[in-house]
């Protein structure tokens, strides 16, 4: 796998400084959650999931997560267990010998840990193709069972076995509480590090809880009391100091747009000429929207996004290109004869790189460009969107 693996080579060159590193789902963890990237989810009771899952690693998406859990009604959970064992075979089956480089990481979301021992049992021989586990509302008292499970499950295949916990229970949402669950949270992910790929936020049951639920036009970090838990969240659970985890951005909901109140977010000026296009088709389908929001989780210390939408992966990806200024920035203050600190001029001449402060900054920018590539000095989001969404079948 790679990330822009679906564009044509020649076109790779064009826009890459650096081109995205290839990976495979024995990779170290480290490049596994950053390379997430936009994560599809889908409901485990689609009849065709193993052609869906094919098609859509032809149109360049890296991680799936099939869902056993809120996508389905609670009477198609054994039907959609049964549908996963089948639809693992035929891709099994479809794949031959090969090791299932052609497949994105498939996760599957499960309701309680039993699910997660019995499913790999099921699964056989197909068990090689799953990457591991997301647990609803994973709390410390909620989420070691499904922990124990995952670790069981793995000893029991031989199949390396990630768990993804969603952090989405009233208990981390409300004040009084917060504090208590995300220290308990800690210790548990913190016990079984090697097992935990990533942290997805389940910004849907927050804004349930108060009867919420943000516009088009809007994003997470415009409801206060969902930003204050991500930023709570990011506080906690995803430092740079070597205890922290990759957090992953919030789902964005919407793939049609409704009537809108505000104008749009994307200026006309990185559109120009056939762009256009491109422009009024994000504005169309309410993807403005997500691109300030992908903007904004990157700002607050989130890699990947949940998504819901074929639509929203490109526009993920796109912005999770390093840009080569950002990349000449990481790589000024990486230089070994910089171990000492220092402040000097970014090779752009437009900012102040202060080696000690922005040493963490240029780390993970270091792994981003590792994954999701560098960007050429003149190629910007827009290009790198369109070769991606036209590369798309």
């Amino acid at each position: 796998m790679r990330h822009f693996g679906h564009v044509a080579p020649e076109v790779r060159q064009r826009l890459f400084h650096q081109e995205p590193c290839r990976f495979t789902a024995d990779s170290p963890a480290p490049v596994l959650a950053a390379a997430l990237g936009a994560t599809l989810y889908s409901p485990a009771t689609r009849p065709r999931l193993a052609d869906d899952i094919l098609k859509q690693a032809g149109r360049g998406v890296v991680s799936m997560v099939l869902c056993l859990e809120d996508s389905i009604d609670d009477a198609d959970v054994e039907a959609g267990e049964e549908n996963l064992v089948q639809q693992f075979a035929a891709l099994d089956a479809g794949l031959g010998d090969t090791s299932g480089e052609r497949l994105p990481l498939l996760f599957v979301r499960v309701r309680h840990p039993g699910q997660i021992g019995d499913l790999v049992r099921r699964f056989g021989a197909s068990a090689r193709l799953l990457s591991g586990f997301v647990v609803p509302k994973f709390t410390q008292r909620h989420g070691t069972p499904f922990l124990e499970a995952a670790v069981e499950a793995e000893a029991a295949s031989g199949r390396r076995l990630f768990v993804m916990p969603v952090l989405e229970s009233p208990e981390l949402l409300h004040l009084e509480t917060r504090t208590e669950t995300l220290t308990g949270i800690f210790g548990t992910v913190d016990k079984y590090r090697d097992r935990v790929l990533a942290l997805r936020l389940g910004v849907t049951d927050f804004c349930s809880a108060y009867g919420l639920r943000r516009a088009p036009d809007m994003t997470a970090y415009d409801v206060r009391i969902v930003a204050s838990v991500i930023s709570d969240v990011v506080n906690v659970l995803g430092r740079a100091d070597g205890t922290g985890f990759t957090v992953t951005g919030p789902v964005w909901e919407y793939f049609r747009l409704q009537e809108r109140i505000f104008k749009p977010q994307l200026r006309e000026s990185p559109f120009r000429g056939e762009a256009q296009e491109l422009r009024e088709n994000l504005i169309e389908h309410a993807l403005d929207g997500l691109l300030r929001e992908i903007a904004l989780d990157h700002a607050n210390g989130l890699l990947g996004k949940t998504c819901i939408h074929p639509t929203h992966v490109q526009p993920v990806h796109a912005l999770s290109v390093v840009s080569h200024e950002e990349f000449c920035d990481a790589q000024d203050i990486l230089r070994p004869e910089r171990g000492g600190g220092g402040v000097l001029r970014s090779a752009y001449t437009n900012k102040m790189n202060e080696v000690k402060p922005h040493r963490a900054w240029a780390e993970r920018t270091m792994l981003r460009a590792q994954v999701f590539g560098v960007a050429r000095e003149d190629v910007g989001f827009v290009d790198l969107l369109a070769a991606a969404s036209d590369a798309c079948p």
